[in-house]
């Protein structure tokens, strides 16, 4: 990239921001303050806007630059996360978003307070939203770095933290001024922006080879190194039976992870009614769908037009194979062309970025402020409002974010997903099926639910491949590696599932019939939701 292209990718960058900004100021000045406001937006979307800001959530940096990466290094392989994410969309859709709607109000913790404790039930939640929403702001965080780094020129360390760093104080003011209606507004542009930069791409990829996908897919093996083993199974995860129990760990993680996503669950709350919940489930299917299978052409479309190993040499994780793609059907390195389509697709990405972490730092911050604080408060101590504390907790969120994300900067982004989709799989969606669906749930097999889930997951990542023992750990130089996969999810789903059966039959408390009943017709009816 020359100085030239530098300056239009930045220009892009910077209008992007300030468009963000400018949403930001507007929606602050109307805002009266209260937590249904900060925390819902008012409840005031309608399903369609709903619809396509799940959509913005959901399509992270993550899935448009590592996915591609990874369908880009090793083909068929790479292709789980694109059907991963996909079939997941399902489970939200038939299992909890109606659900939730009728009978949450800001967090994943209302729903299981609404017949338990509350008290050790928030603290519980509320601490395994928080663990779940840092990790999957790390991997957005560690997309940007790799993002900004090449369109400044090379693989800056320092170009990188400081992306790193400038990523976190934006998100920082997003939610502290805009709260729920701001980041709502930033999420359905970045979602149209989104989806017509992959559409783009996606008809070059099929316009250079003429509508023939096979001819796509065979240029893809050829130019990857592996000929015709890329389009089969096995060349990231069949080398070994440790592999292959990774590649199902992964499935597992990653179906089941997303309906237990707090920034994902928050979301069916600025809907006035359970319908329009279900509704913009709906259109964000469309939406969701139509993009991961663009994500599949796109990474086979870098494999055949850049080459395996040229992405691999750009970043060893694959991050950037897209933006490589892009130069490349404009016409390649030094042309017009290809900076721009670079700059555009580099500022997409980077406003994909900016949207999602707002988005996941108002929902930890609403864990933070609605759960843990309001239980763990004194009594006789000052009270501050939750929407102050709301504010500071976003700000120290965004800090560890920040320390994190410049620690994770050589590991896949696609991957540090998968490891918080394992963690919410394991400890989120446990506790939330049983208190929708299991007459005789208690407040202990709650709490044990979700710790039984969180701990051996948190643990096990910490024991694992991923953190030391490899050329390719967080810490490579050293090694006290255990547990031999890379995703925990495998061990970790079935234990929170375990946990919270044991902590019920073994609990001495009788369960609320009487609550057990109120929260079934509510949560099938929605009558008396808020």
């Amino acid at each position: 990239m020359n100085g030239n292209h530098q300056t239009l990718a930045l220009l892009l960058f910077s209008t992007f921001i300030a468009v963000t900004l400018a949403i930001t100021a507007w929606v602050s000045r109307n805002r009266h303050g209260s937590a249904e406001e900060f925390y819902a937006g008012g409840r005031l979307f309608s399903p369609m806007e709903n619809g396509f800001a799940i959509a913005g959530d959901y399509m992270s940096a993550a899935s448009f630059l590592g996915i591609s990466g990874l369908i880009a290094l090793f083909g068929y392989d790479g292709m789980l996360y694109s059907v991963g994410f996909l079939v997941a969309w399902l489970v939200v859709l038939f299992l909890v978003a109606e659900l939730v709607r009728n009978c949450g109000r800001f967090t994943l913790a209302d729903v299981v307070a609404a017949r338990m404790a509350e008290r050790p039930v928030r603290i519980a939640a509320g601490t395994s939203s928080v663990t779940v929403s840092v990790l999957y702001l790390v991997a957005q965080m560690v997309g940007a770095g790799s993002l900004v780094a090449l369109l400044l020129g090379g693989t800056s360390g320092a170009a990188r933290s400081w992306t790193v760093i400038g990523v976190g104080a934006l998100m920082i003011v997003y939610v502290s001024l805009g709260g729920m209606r701001a980041t709502t507004w930033i999420q359905i542009v970045k979602a149209v922006l989104l989806m017509v930069g992959a559409i783009a791409l996606t008809v070059l990829v099929l316009i250079h080879f003429h509508g023939n996908f096979n001819a796509l897919l065979n240029s893809a093996a050829e130019r990857s190194g592996h000929g015709s083993r890329f389009l089969l199974p096995g060349l990231r995860y069949g080398g070994s039976w440790t592999a292959r129990i990774d590649f199902i760990s992964l499935g597992l993680a990653l179906v089941l992870g997303t309906a237990g996503l707090p920034h994902i669950l928050s979301r069916f709350y600025t809907v006035p009614t359970a319908r329009a919940a279900r509704r913009s489930v709906v259109w964000s299917i469309g939406l969701i769908g139509g993009f991961y299978l663009m994500t599949i052409v796109l990474g086979f479309g870098a494999a055949a037009l850049v080459g395996s190993a040229e992405v691999r040499a750009s970043n060893a994780a694959g991050n950037t194979a897209i933006p490589l793609l892009a130069m490349e059907l404009g016409g390649g390195e030094g042309s017009t062309g290809g900076a721009i389509l670079f700059a555009v697709v580099g500022a997409v990405a980077f406003a994909t970025i900016l949207a999602v972490v707002a988005g996941i730092t108002l929902a930890s911050s609403a864990s933070v402020a609605h759960d843990l604080y309001a239980s763990l408060r004194r009594p006789g101590a000052k009270q501050y409002s939750e929407v102050a504390v709301a504010r500071v907790a976003a700000t120290g969120i965004g800090v560890a974010a920040i320390g994190l994300g410049l620690i994770a900067q050589n590991l896949n982004v696609a991957f540090l997903v998968g490891l918080a989709f394992a963690v919410a799989a394991s400890a989120n969606l446990p506790v939330l099926l049983y208190s929708l669906f299991w007459r005789n749930f208690t407040t202990r097999g709650a709490v044990w639910s979700v710790y039984g889930g969180l701990i051996p997951a948190v643990l096990l990542v910490l024991l694992s491949p991923v953190v030391s023992g490899s050329p390719t750990s967080l810490f490579p130089g050293v090694d006290f590696q255990l547990f031999p996969l890379e995703n925990p999810g495998l061990v970790s789903i079935p234990l929170g599932f375990l946990a919270g059966w044991i902590g019920t039959v073994t609990s001495s408390e009788p369960p609320d019939e009487a609550k057990h009943a109120e929260t079934e017709v509510r949560a099938l009816t929605g009558a008396g939701a808020v």
